[in-house]
C-alpha cells in the first residue's frame, strides 16, 4: 500500500482541472479592467441566489462581512443581545459584537453538534423574561433585549430550523442562518412539507467562500442570501460605504465589497457545486461503512430531516490527541474544529461565562478530530485512513478494557 501523503483537503486538483477555464476568466478581468461590482459579480449573484432558492444574492469580501451585515441590515445592534452556540468559529460572535450587540450561548446537540432546540427553548423560558410594551424578550444575563438567533449550520448539516423558526415567531426574533459550512445542504421541513436549502429559510443567511469551503473562492469572499429586498438594498449600501449611488451615502457603511475576479470563478465552480457535494456524501457513506462496526469512536450523525454535504467529516474519540499525532506519523491530515470553545476563549472572558456552562460544547472540544474530506478522496486514501483509525481504537479499546 502507498505511503503517499494524504491531505486534509485538496485544494490542487479542482484547480487543475479548471485552470484553462479560470484562466480565461482572469484574462477577460484584465482585457475590460471589470475588477469591481459589473456584470461578473451580478451575474454570480443571480446564480446563487438560485442555487440556494432565495430572490437576492449580495456578495461581500469575506463570510466574516456577510455575517457582521446581515444582522446590521435587520436593524440589530446596540443594546440588543443575539443567541447562538459556542462550538463554532470565532467569525460568528464577532459578527455580533462588531454590530453592536452582545452574544450569549446555549449548548449544542450532542449527535448533531447543532444548536440544541431543547436548550434554546428552555433559555427563553428561564432566563428571559417578557416585555409586554414592545412584544419582545430581555435577557435576564444581559438585561437588553434579545432580538435574534443565529443557528450554525456546521459542518455540512443544518439545524433544526422548524423549531428554531417556531420559537423565533412565538418570541418575536429574527433568524439569521450561519450557513457558512453549508453550500447546498437541504432540511426537510415538516412544517412547511418541503425541503430547503440553506441559506433559504431565516431571514437572512451569511455564506463564506474561504478557499477550503465545499463552494470556495481563490481568496477571501462571501455572500448574504435572503428574500427580504429591502435587506438586500441596506447590504449593498454598507458593502460600499453606505452609498445608494456612487458619492450619495445614505448610512455610513463599510468597504465590503465582493472583487469581480473572485465572483466570476465562484461562478464557475457553482457549476460543479452539486456534483461535488455528492463526491462528498459518497465519501462519507464510505467512511460510515468502513468505521460503522467499531467501538471506540463515534461517528456524524445525519439526522432524516436533514441532507448534509460534509464540509468536514468530524469523528469523536477519547485521546484524540493521541489519534492525531498517530496519524500525522502516517502521513495522514487532519484537523480540529474547535478545540477551544468560543465561552472559554480569553476574547471573551467579560462575558462572564465559565467552565461547566455548556457540557457537550466542551466534552465535544475535547474528543473531535476531522478526518480528510473532498471530492476527490479515493477510496484506497480512505482505507488508509481508516486502517489506522481502526488500529488505534482497538488498542485504546483493548487498554481500556
Amino acid at each position: 500500500m502507498t505511503s503517499e501523503p494524504i491531505p486534509f483537503l485538496d485544494l490542487c486538483t479542482p484547480h487543475r482541472e479548471l485552470e484553462a477555464e479560470l484562466l480565461q476568466l482572469v484574462q477577460q478581468a484584465f482585457r475590460t479592467a471589470g475588477f469591481i461590482g459589473g456584470p461578473m459579480l451580478e451575474a454570480f449573484e443571480r446564480a446563487f441566489a438560485e442555487f440556494c432558492s432565495t430572490r437576492y444574492c449580495v456578495g461581500v469580501s469575506s463570510g466574516t462581512d456577510a455575517l457582521r451585515f446581515a444582522p446590521m441590515a435587520a436593524g440589530i445592534g446596540n443594546g440588543d443581545t443575539v443567541v447562538t452556540v459556542p462550538n463554532t468559529f470565532i467569525a460568528t460572535t464577532e459578527a455580533i459584537t462588531q454590530a453592536g450587540a452582545q452574544p450569549e450561548f446555549v449548548d449544542i446537540d450532542e449527535r448533531t453538534y447543532t444548536m440544541d432546540v431543547d436548550k434554546l427553548r428552555e433559555y427563553l423560558e428561564t432566563m428571559c423574561w417578557p416585555d409586554s410594551t414592545t412584544r419582545s424578550v430581555i435577557s435576564h444575563r444581559t438585561g437588553k433585549r434579545l432580538a435574534a438567533i443565529i443557528p450554525v449550520h456546521l459542518y455540512g448539516q443544518m439545524a433544526d430550523m422548524d423549531t428554531i423558526l417556531g420559537l423565533a415567531e412565538r418570541y418575536n426574533l429574527v433568524v439569521i442562518e450561519d450557513a457558512c459550512q453549508a453550500h447546498g445542504a437541504e432540511y426537510f421541513s415538516k412544517r412547511q412539507t418541503r425541503s430547503y436549502t440553506a441559506g433559504s429559510m431565516g431571514r437572512a443567511a451569511a455564506f463564506s467562500f474561504y478557499p477550503g469551503k465545499n463552494l470556495g473562492a481563490c481568496g477571501e469572499a462571501g455572500a448574504v442570501t435572503t428574500n427580504d429586498e429591502e435587506l438586500a438594498r441596506t447590504i449593498r449600501m454598507l458593502r460600499d460605504h453606505g452609498q445608494a449611488k456612487k458619492y450619495y451615502h445614505e448610512i455610513e457603511g463599510y468597504n465590503g465589497k465582493l472583487d469581480a475576479i473572485q465572483a466570476g470563478i465562484l461562478q464557475i465552480k457553482l457549476g460543479h457545486l452539486a456534483e461535488w457535494n455528492e463526491k462528498r456524501r459518497t465519501c462519507a457513506q464510505r467512511y460510515q461503512e468502513m468505521l460503522g462496526s467499531a467501538e471506540g469512536i463515534i461517528l456524524p450523525y445525519e439526522g432524516s430531516s436533514g441532507k448534509a454535504v460534509y464540509h468536514l467529516y468530524v469523528v469523536r474519540v477519547h485521546n484524540r490527541d493521541e489519534l492525531q499525532r498517530r496519524l500525522t506519523a502516517a502521513a495522514i491530515g487532519t484537523g480540529i474544529h474547535y478545540p477551544i470553545p468560543l465561552h472559554q476563549q480569553s476574547a471573551y472572558r467579560t462575558l462572564g461565562y465559565k467552565r461547566g456552562d455548556f457540557p457537550i460544547t466542551e466534552r465535544l472540544a475535547a474528543e473531535i478530530l476531522s478526518l480528510p474530506m473532498f471530492p476527490g478522496l479515493t477510496p484506497a486514501q480512505q482505507s488508509r485512513v481508516v486502517e489506522q483509525v481502526l488500529e488505534f481504537v482497538g488498542l485504546t479499546t483493548a487498554q481500556a478494557a
